[in-house]
Order: C-alpha cells, then structure tokens, then sequence
C-alpha cells in the first residue's frame, strides 16, 4: 500500500506538470484579448502596451515565459503576479481558499448524508408512496440548473429580499469568515450549502437505490439473513458496503472539481471563492492567475482520486494494492 501512495504522488507531479503545460499553451496560442491591452486601459499608446508586454515578459518565445514560470513555481512556489493589478497569485488564490473549502464541505455533508439516507430508504421501500415521492423530487433537483434553483431560494427565503424572509437565511453577499463570525459565517452559507447539495444529493439517492435493490438480491445476501441476522444489519453492514462504492468514487471527484471551485455557486451568491476568481480571470485573460486556478483544482481532482482508491481497500476486501 505504501509503495502504491508514493507511486501514485509521483504521477500527481507528472500530471500537474501536464495540466500546467497545456493550459499555457491554450490560452498562449489563442489567446482571447492581448493582456497588455488590457492593462494600459483604453485607446492606449503602442509604446505603452509594447513597453507592458516587455516588462511582463509577453514578447518572449513560450517556451521561454513557460520556463520561468516553472521555475518560480517549482523553486520558489511562486505563482506568478496578476496581468491585471500585479497582485500575487498565491495570495490571491490562498486568500480565497477558505471561502471555497467552506463551501464545497458543508455541501458534501448535507448531499451524502441526505443523499445516503433516501437512497436506502427507497430501496428498502421499493414502489410504495414514499419511495415514488423521493424519486420524483430527486428527479426534479437533477433536473434545476444550480443557478436557477439559487435565484429562486434567495428570491423566496433570504432574510433580505425574500418573499417569506427566514431571519437566519442570509442572502448574497453575506458570506463572512469563520474566523471572524463563526455564526454569521454558518447562517451566509446554509443557502449555498442546500442549494449546491440538491443535485448530488438526488443523483446519489437514485443511484445507491439501483445499486442496493441489485445487491440485495445477491446469494451472500440470503445467506447473511439465513444465518438469523437482523434486517438492518444486513442492509447496511453487507447490502450497503458493497453498493455504496460507486458513491465513493463519485464523492471523491465531485468534491475535488469543488474545491477547484463551484463558479455557478459562488457567482449566484457572490462568495469570494475560487470559482469566482477563474470566472473573473478568464474575463480578463489574466494567464497566472488561470494558471494558478487550473492547476489548484488538478491537484484536488487528482488527490481526491487517491483519497478515493484508498477508501477502497477498506470498503472492498476484494480490492488490494501493491
């Protein structure tokens, strides 16, 4: 297993090298808007741009400007400085961490948990009202585009603008550290958190309700209720442990694409996030700091892929590494 980790975390330098190389090369070789124009402002001197472009050392060769960028980073973990307002990279992206981490957590609590919930519930129950009702409102949830169901919550429930305002609802552009107000932080965030959970939450009820009806039909699954062992027990010490592993793999990647940054979310509810920041770059052609985003959320997809092998050691006693 040991050997299986550091193998694995080799192969993360290798594909961040990747991801890092062909995301410069994307926005080098089409570029959408000359980052130098953008900075000298509007109408501005060609002097004046070709003097931005030499100063942020546009007018060299890319392989040479991918160099040096590899070599801060890899040296110095240095990301570069903004296009835009020559700010740090890293701070910028470090600063903003904890806004996204805050997010994507809280709402992969409430999806698996509520998710976990009705999909046994509706197996267990299969075909009667309850197990109709759940599956029809999971269907609805997959079916609401996050940004919608994000206005119409905010336009129904937040404590500002809301038609039935609940107080501790708070609306767009509330979010507060938890550092700072530990309560404020939770009440900014309990519409983010549900809102961004509905449609994993419904995609996983569906999908550990087919995955558990097939299991439960399974020899070792008789057997378990020959021996005498309570109901419960077998729906979730042996039905449970084998269906839920497509729910692992699909946890790991979503919450690693997350924290890469949920751009719909936090741009509905104006959380200074990561996602929000891509989104902000990519409007602004700012290079460093799309790279930086990019390679942030490589490396949480590509841990939470790890993460996620391991948890099936210990959930499949059929899976071993070497």
């Amino acid at each position: 297993m040991v050997r299986y980790i550091i193998r694995r975390l080799l192969w993360v330098i290798v594909l961040l090298v990747l991801v890092s190389l062909i995301t410069f090369l994307i926005f080098y070789t089409f570029p959408s808007a000359d980052p130098a124009q953008l900075r000298a402002g509007r109408q501005p001197n060609p002097e004046l741009v070709k003097q931005i472009r030499h100063n942020l050392g546009l007018d060299q060769p890319w392989y040479d400007q991918y160099y040096h960028y590899m070599n801060r980073l890899v040296l110095h973990a240095d990301f570069g400085y903004s296009y835009q307002n020559n700010i740090s990279v890293g701070h910028q992206i470090f600063d903003r961490l904890p806004a996204t981490i805050s997010l994507t957590v809280g709402a992969a609590v409430v999806w698996i948990f509520s998710g976990v919930a009705v999909g046994i519930v509706s197996a267990v129950r299969r075909r009667s009202l309850l197990d109709r009702l759940s599956m029809g409102a999971a269907l609805i949830a997959i079916s609401a585009p996050v940004y919608w169901l994000g206005l119409v919550v905010l336009y129904l429930f937040s404590s500002d603008i809301g038609k039935f305002k609940v107080p501790f609802l708070h609306g767009a552009g509330s979010y507060v550290p938890l550092s700072q107000d530990p309560s404020a932080w939770f009440q900014a965030l309990l519409l983010p958190w549900f809102v961004l959970a509905a449609a994993f939450a419904a995609l996983y009820a569906r999908l550990l309700r087919a995955n558990l009806i097939e299991v439960m039909s399974e020899d070792y699954i008789r057997t378990a209720r020959a021996k005498g062992l309570r109901e419960r027990r077998v729906i979730l010490r042996h039905g449970l442990r084998s269906a839920i592993t497509p729910i692992v793999t699909l946890a790991g990647l979503d919450i690693g694409i997350l924290l890469g940054g949920a751009i719909l979310t936090e741009s509905v509810f104006n959380i200074p996030g990561i996602g929000r920041l891509a989104f902000d770059s990519i409007q602004n052609s700012d290079l460093p700091m799309i790279q930086g985003t990019v390679l942030l959320g490589a490396f949480f997809i590509i841990i939470a892929n790890l993460v996620v092998d391991i948890i099936y050691a210990f959930l499949d006693p059929r899976v071993r590494y070497s």
